[in-house]
Parts: C-alpha cells; sequence; structure tokens
C-alpha cells in the first residue's frame, strides 16, 4: 500500500471516530448528569476532527512553506487567539448575559461557513456543478445565521433594536431577498458550467448580498420574547451551513457534526414552538406587535403583599414547596440562594420540586443551566407535565422572576395574545408567592390576573436578597 493509500485510509479511520464522539456526545447532553462527559468527548472528537485535517496531503504540503504560506502557523495562531479570546469571554460573562452569547456563538459558526465557501471559490473557481450548488446554499445559510444571530443578540442584550421593528411588506420584502439570494447560487452554478467566472463572480455577490440582508429583516421584526426560539432556529442554521459546506469540500465529519447541529436544532425549535403554542410559519412571517392584555371597565384590583417573617411562616408549616423559576431569578443571580432555601426546607420536612418551562428564561435550558451551577439535583427539576397533575396539592408555590410561563390568562382568557400557550399552573397552588421587583408586566407585556388572585402574595424586592431572607429566617428558628 502506497504512501497516499495509507493516508486516505487513516484520514478516514480518524473522522469515523470524530463523528462516533460527537453524535455520542450529544447523546450525553440530553442529561444533566451526563452532560459534562458529552462536552468532554465532542471536544475529544473536534480535536481528532482538526489534527486530521492538518494531516492531510494538501495541508501537510505548506510544512516547510514560508510563514505566510504555511496552513500550520495560520491554523496555530487562529487556535491561540480563539482560545485566549474565548476563554476571556467566558470567564467574564454572567449567568444573564449568556443568552447573547450563545447567540453570537450562533453567529460565528454562520460566518464561518459562510468565510469557508468564499475562500473555496476564490481558490478553487473550477468546481463541479453540486459543489457550486452546495457552495452557494453555504453562503446563503452561514449569511442568515450572522446577520440573524446578531439581531438576536442586540435584542437580546438590550444594545440594539430595544423598541419592536415593523417593516413594511416583511414577507414580500424577505420573499424577493430570498428569490434574487437563489438566484445568484443559479448563476455561480451556470458560470461553472459554461466556464464564465465573471458570471460565477456576480452569483456569488447577489447570493452573500441578499441572504445577509435576509438575516437582518428576518429577525429584527421577530419580538424580543420569541427569541429562544430564535436562538435555537439560528443554530440550526448554522449547522445546517456547516453540513453544506462539507459537502462541497467533500469532508465526512463536517457533513456528520453539520447534520447533527442542524436536526437537533430544529427538532428543540419545534418542541419550544409547541411549548409557545405558536407554529414556525407564524414566527417567521408574522411581525412583532406590542402584546397588551384587554383590561377591564372596573377598577383595577391591587396585589397583596407580605413581609418576609410572615411568608416565613406559612413556609415553614408547608409539607410541598414548587419552585419556578424565570429569567428574573437570572438577573438577581438568586439560585444559590435558592438552593440554600431548599436545604432548608427539606430540613424542615417539606418535599421540594421545581417546575421548569422550555421557554423560561432567554434560551434554551437556561433555567437548567442555572440550577445546575447552584447544584440542584437533576432529578428535583421537572417539566410543566409533571408537576400541573400535582400543583393543586402544593403547599406554596414560589414563583421567582417568571410572568409569562405562569399567566392564566393563557388558559382563562381568549383575547390574551398568550391564549392557548401552554403553561404552570401555579395559581392551582394553595398558596402563591410571587418575587418581583415591581409591579411591571413580563418580556412579553402581557399583564398577569396571578399577581392579583386571593391566594397570591407578591414579595417586592430584589429576588436574591429575599430569599436569602428566607434563609436566615429559618436559621434563627
Amino acid at each position: 500500500m502506497s504512501f497516499d493509500n495509507l493516508s486516505v485510509v487513516l484520514t478516514t479511520i480518524l473522522y469515523m471516530v470524530s463523528a462516533i464522539l460527537f453524535i455520542r456526545g450529544i447523546k450525553l447532553l440530553g442529561k444533566a448528569d451526563t452532560a459534562r462527559k458529552g462536552n468532554l468527548l465532542s471536544s475529544v472528537g473536534m480535536l481528532i476532527a482538526v489534527v486530521t485535517v492538518l494531516l492531510e496531503k494538501e495541508v501537510t504540503d505548506t510544512l516547510f512553506a514560508p510563514p505566510l504560506q504555511n496552513a500550520y502557523i495560520w491554523t496555530a495562531a487562529a487556535v491561540v487567539l480563539g482560545g485566549i479570546i474565548g476563554a476571556v469571554w467566558a470567564k467574564k460573562v454572567e449567568m444573564t448575559g449568556m443568552p447573547q452569547l450563545v447567540a453570537l456563538f450562533n453567529g460565528f459558526g454562520g460566518l464561518s461557513s459562510l468565510l469557508v465557501a468564499l475562500t473555496q471559490y476564490m481558490t478553487d473557481p473550477n468546481v463541479n456543478v453540486f459543489s457550486a450548488v452546495t457552495l452557494g446554499l453555504t453562503v446563503a445559510i452561514g449569511a442568515i445565521a450572522f446577520t440573524g444571530s446578531v439581531v438576536a443578540w442586540g435584542k437580546l442584550s438590550g444594545k440594539l433594536f430595544k423598541k419592536n421593528v415593523n417593516i413594511p411588506g416583511k414577507n414580500f420584502i424577505n420573499a424577493l431577498l430570498a428569490i434574487a439570494g437563489l438566484v445568484g447560487v443559479v448563476l455561480y452554478a451556470v458560470s461553472i458550467a459554461t466556464g464564465d467566472p465573471q458570471l460565477g463572480m456576480i452569483g456569488i455577490i447577489i447570493t452573500t448580498a441578499a441572504f445577509l440582508i435576509l438575516g437582518f429583516t428576518m429577525v429584527v421584526a421577530i419580538g424580543g420574547g420569541d427569541m429562544p426560539v430564535i436562538i435555537s432556529l439560528l443554530n440550526a442554521f448554522s449547522g445546517l451551513a456547516a453540513a453544506f459546506a462539507g459537502l462541497a469540500l467533500s469532508n465526512s465529519v463536517l457533513v456528520v457534526s453539520g447534520c447533527l447541529v442542524g436536526t437537533s436544532g430544529l427538532i428543540l425549535t419545534l418542541i419550544m414552538c409547541k411549548a409557545m403554542n405558536r407554529t414556525l410559519y407564524a414566527l417567521l412571517f408574522s411581525s412583532a406587535t406590542a402584546s397588551k392584555s384587554k383590561k377591564g371597565d372596573g377598577p383595577a384590583k391591587e396585589p397583596k403583599s407580605m413581609s418576609v417573617e410572615d411568608a416565613y411562616l406559612i413556609l415553614e408549616a408547608a409539607s410541598s414547596v414548587v419552585f419556578i423559576p424565570g429569567y428574573g431569578m437570572a438577573v438577581a443571580q438568586a439560585q444559590h440562594a435558592v438552593k440554600e432555601l431548599c436545604d432548608k426546607l427539606e430540613e424542615n420536612g417539606a418535599e421540594v420540586s421545581f417546575a421548569i418551562h422550555p421557554v423560561a428564561g432567554r434560551m434554551p435550558g437556561h433555567m437548567n443551566v442555572l440550577l445546575a451551577e447552584a447544584n440542584v439535583p437533576y432529578e428535583q427539576l421537572k417539566t410543566a407535565d409533571e408537576m400541573n397533575p400535582q400543583m393543586p396539592n402544593t403547599d406554596v408555590a414560589i414563583v421567582i422572576g417568571a410572568n409569562d410561563v405562569v399567566n392564566p390568562s393563557a388558559i382563562e382568557d381568549e383575547s390574551s395574545p398568550l391564549y392557548g400557550m401552554p403553561i404552570i399552573n401555579a395559581f392551582e397552588a394553595r398558596t402563591v408567592f410571587v418575587l418581583k421587583r415591581g409591579k411591571g408586566a413580563g418580556f412579553s407585556g402581557v399583564e398577569n390576573p396571578l399577581f392579583t388572585n386571593d391566594n397570591t402574595v407578591m414579595l417586592y424586592g430584589d429576588a436574591k436578597q429575599t430569599v436569602s431572607a428566607l434563609v436566615s429566617e429559618f436559621a434563627e428558628d
């Protein structure tokens, strides 16, 4: 067997090992207690894939090339620079900033695939028609993922597009952009068949520009409350872009990893749409509007408030307590204090659970990550479907910074924008504590009648300070 044949066999085997590690890693990410191992396996798989690329003949031929033409020097520089930026960024970011960071990661993934496709075009314009089409689709999907993720980051961080943006004729404009971009892909493919490089250049420019703009116009008109779903969708786009790049480059491990990310992201997107009683079609093609519930003509009912000392007396007598976390818990960084209160309640003989809504927070799994950081046992984290049948027998439900996911209007008020959305039935508990900074509505702007229910009392103030005060009351007992 020649050296070249041996190299091909070794490369194929290593790529297969990488793909297996990716598949196994994503499988393990499905549970909190195996997620760390899943991350480790996926990281090892990526390391093997990168090393395998460096062993390929086209790369090894540059080993003794001048610095500017040496693939190993460029790769090492990219790894060091990216590693430093990633480490510093991950260390400095707070949990409240994690959703927008994830959005940017999706965007960087799409941008990477976009740049790979453009680089392939510039270095090898004489590809076959199939590769031309896949490169064009890589540019298209990667461009949408990039600009769409930047907009999502801006909305979540509050640095851009703080108010809902309504684009007149949005769907018509988006359709024109999509058609123009696909025409550019066709022009590029035709240029390969006819040997006309100028036509190919025009096609690539049209495709890149059209889909970069489409990513902006598609996401900017979507409301901030829908950003968790959009993040998941853009994650799927970044995976699909990588998969198409793999097809264009004949790189099997890139195809496998891209398909895994793309399909898992799409499945999660559909799950979250179901949790919000929304269709993906409505999410993408409806414009963002201010969501306000209708108010009655009579005087507004004021919510009742309670002191921490009085709330402690109710908790001290409770035999079952359910925590319902939301984004407010992340803002207050109250997860560790919540864990302390959970421990005190269990020491007092109470059964404690956590009800997690799929869209609580600003990204998929946001509350799970926060509570895992505080070492809350995974067994105590329950879905809405698991907890709702038990809610009528629950002594106290503690809502921490959540609003829309416990809003009974979703069940009772057909005029509410939330109507039909599955919620956690906190209102069925014997007593409901709501921890909020003030009387404002939630992220969607929909007012919550739970706050004025007879069995609901408000504990106003910073959630972390309030929970810590309750812990102190137990400690003094």
